[in-house]
């Protein structure tokens, strides 16, 4: 099961930026779970394990903030992603790799396995993917035929409620082999760096939330020392 540990309070005026306390997730191996697995199994993997909240929004705006959760799984070839999204507007137009998918209704992930880069994993609710590696913003790309061997199983979209109308869920398999810049055969044990985001820059209510909170004057993803850690059980 996975723990998540509260993030730390607000700063203060004695408090930096790096003095924040960041979260910490475990995130549990499934021997059961599958690369090759179908949208049912996959879901299926998802069912005993508690959803944890995209919930901080460093840059609020003037709409209604979005309810945002995701579930996070590995077995032996693959992390397992499952985002589930209530939100008052929604958008999903990109439909090709690579595709400025932050445009539109958008969750995203992103994992360091070092102090250095890390890789971004970005999807519209309709799965189209943008994957990058890099510091910073500055990414390089894996290339088609390797992005198109994650596996992306949009929900239906439903209806939610008159405050967020809008519901919809993505459930993805990220196969190690994505990891190009590392060989890596296992996760078990390993401590990482890595963040949650929801975001929809043309949405007629742009929003921007994260897992871990960030301090930063303007949005930005794209700041590694604001990523909480990731324990792989």
């Amino acid at each position: 099961m996975l723990l998540r540990i509260v993030s730390a309070p607000k700063q203060t005026a004695n408090t930096t930026p790096m003095q924040e306390k960041t979260n910490l997730l475990f995130i549990p191996y499934l021997p059961t779970a599958r690369y090759t697995g179908e949208a049912e199994a996959l879901n299926n993997i998802f069912l005993a394990i508690e959803p944890n909240e995209i919930g901080f929004q460093p840059w609020p705006g003037a709409g209604i903030k979005p309810k945002v959760e995701f579930k996070i799984a590995y077995g032996d070839d693959a992390i397992f992603l499952k985002f589930l999204v209530r939100e008052k507007h929604f958008r999903a137009t990109c439909k090709q790799i690579n595709d400025p998918v932050w445009n539109d209704s958008c969750v995203e992930f992103f994992i360091g396995f070092d102090d250095g880069a890390y890789y971004n994993f970005e999807f519209n609710a309709l799965g189209a993917p943008v994957v990058g590696y890099g510091i910073d913003r500055k990414r390089e790309t894996p290339g088609a035929e390797l992005i198109k061997k994650i596996k992306c199983f949009p929900g239906d979209k439903m209806t939610g409620d008159s405050y967020l109308p809008f519901k919809w869920e993505l459930t993805i398999a990220i196969p190690f082999i994505l990891f190009y810049k590392h060989q890596v055969t296992t996760l078990k044990g390993m401590h990482c760096r890595g963040n949650f985001y929801k975001c929809g820059d043309e949405l007629p209510e742009p929003h921007f939330l994260s897992w871990n909170n960030i301090i930063a004057d303007k949005p930005n993803f794209h700041l590694p020392q604001y990523f909480g850690r990731l324990i792989f059980a």
